[in-house]
């Protein structure tokens, strides 16, 4: 079987990876893309078949920029995975923590481990691009006195040692990623529970609300809303949605009722909720 090309942002070893793999869970290729944008435009090439990226994560939150690559681009959103972010200090075999001069790593990474970070002495906080580089490059050059902030899988692929696991200062920290893939691609009927879509609406009193009023009256769930300004529109926003739902038809109700009332709708996915995912990987914690 020929494997499936998946863009991820960051080199191997990367939180996006573990979550690729999981939610194909079939042999995959990966591609490393420098940049968010870099994902888009292999997609946009045909360079990779589907892209992983973050779009929100629960300690960070969103990541904006992302919403607009998604709105800009003929991309849609064909699943989504939850993954739990399990931070761990790592460098070269042998190596003693009161060893480490420097600690690499991604800035959110080091935001998120901020208070491990602070039971160790003399030692310098360096931003790095990605979790998983700032691995792969003390493997590389065989930096003795240095660590980076990376995943389990990282720390296998370029023969780290753990030398403190799970460093990160909130425990329920997780991000959830969005499958990204060329336009033209369609999800099943059956499995669609859930969707991403982008509206605006007119600068008057109560519009919002009746947006949302509606939505309701078509049983819609709404999990997720996010406002970004309208460029050249003082203080006029475009709202990012997610809803759920159990039955499709009355989602294809909900925009043929929408269209007449909002400006700029755009849907940018439709796809099978994974709350179940979520949920399950809570109960793995517990235990």
């Amino acid at each position: 079987m020929k494997r499936i090309k998946v863009g991820i942002q960051g080199v191997k070893g990367a939180f996006h990876e573990i979550a690729a793999r999981k939610f194909f869970e079939q042999p995959i290729e990966i591609v490393e893309c420098y940049s968010f944008q870099d994902e888009i435009n292999h997609l946009n090439s045909g360079k990779i078949d589907y892209a992983l990226m973050a779009i929100e994560n629960t300690v960070a939150g969103t990541l904006l920029p992302n919403y607009k690559l998604i709105q800009n681009n003929p991309v849609k959103i064909v699943g989504e995975e939850y993954l739990r972010v399990k931070q761990n200090l790592v460098a070269l075999p042998g190596q003693k923590v009161s060893e480490i001069r420097e600690v690499h790593s991604h800035y959110m990474a080091i935001e998120q481990c901020r208070e491990f970070l602070k039971t160790l002495e003399d030692v310098k906080l360096v931003e790095a691009s990605d979790t998983a580089q700032s691995a792969r490059e003390i493997a590389t050059a065989r930096i003795k006195n240095r660590a980076g902030i990376a995943s389990d899988l990282a720390a296998e692929i370029y023969g780290l040692e753990i030398l403190e696991a799970e460093i990160e200062t909130n425990k329920k920290n997780f991000t959830r990623f969005l499958v990204l893939t060329q336009e033209e691609t369609k999800v099943k009927l059956d499995t669609i529970t859930k969707a991403s879509l982008c509206f605006s609406v007119a600068h008057e009193k109560g519009n919002l609300s009746m947006v949302l009023s509606l939505m309701s009256s078509f049983d819609m769930n709404l999990t997720k809303i996010q406002s970004l300004p309208i460029l050249g529109k003082e203080f006029q926003y475009l709202f990012f949605v997610d809803v759920t739902f159990e039955d499709y038809h009355r989602f294809e109700e909900t925009i043929w009722s929408l269209e007449p009332i909002v400006n700029d709708l755009q849907i940018f996915g439709e796809y099978e909720h994974s709350i179940a995912t979520l949920e399950e990987v809570h109960q793995q914690e517990v235990l």
